[in-house]
């Protein structure tokens, strides 16, 4: 593949990633980072510094995208069961129901990514 031919397709999935993100968070109401930060939670509990190496933030950027799902009811704060001075984040019962709807609507992301994969290179 020819480096101009592998940038004009990263430059077609970073539009494809956009354009998702546009339209997860009309449907979800959530942007892109809160949305993983659920899928990330999905069965694990994790402290924000971890929860920040896992989606490839900064810490306070972590904490930014924490507060706001902490804010809508979708995680909860639990206390370390060896150390109570850390703090872990885990799926509340809303966070539960809200992570359900999004993977039940997890199709739209596969035929984005598909067309993306099926496209063919610029020439």
């Amino acid at each position: 593949m020819r480096i101009d031919n592998a940038l004009c397709s990263l430059r077609d999935i970073y539009r494809a990633i956009r354009e998702f993100e546009i339209k997860f968070s009309q449907k979800h109401d959530l942007c892109l980072n809160e949305g993983m930060l659920l899928c990330t939670l999905c069965s694990e509990m994790y402290s924000s510094s971890e929860i920040a190496s896992l989606l490839g933030l900064t810490n306070s950027n972590a904490s930014k995208v924490i507060r706001s799902v902490e804010e809508k009811g979708f995680i909860e704060r639990r206390l370390g069961q060896e150390d109570k001075r850390q703090m872990y984040f885990v799926l509340s019962s809303k966070g539960q129901k809200k992570l359900k709807e999004i993977k039940e609507a997890d199709a739209e992301i596969r035929d984005v990514l598909l067309q993306i994969i099926e496209k063919k290179p610029d020439r």
